[in-house]
């Protein structure tokens, strides 16, 4: 049986563009990391005010320019 007491009550409080969005993100991964770099990480969500979901996706760019870079 679904649980449509919980999903009805996530869409009455999200917004229709919230909604999709959050539509979009349905993908997770979830990296093993050590403690440096949790602390590398937790520095930076408080420097740059970004959310590690933030920075992540931003590394993943960078990592893709710099492929892409490599192989031209």
């Amino acid at each position: 049986m679904p649980n449509t007491r919980n999903h009805a009550h996530r869409e009455a409080k999200t917004s229709r563009s919230k909604k999709n969005r959050t539509e979009q993100l349905q993908n997770v991964i979830s990296p093993r990391i050590n403690d440096n770099e949790k602390k590398a990480l937790e520095k930076l969500t408080k420097t740059t005010s970004k959310s590690i979901s933030e920075i992540m996706r931003e590394a993943i760019d960078l990592w893709r320019s710099k492929q892409r870079k490599l192989c031209m």
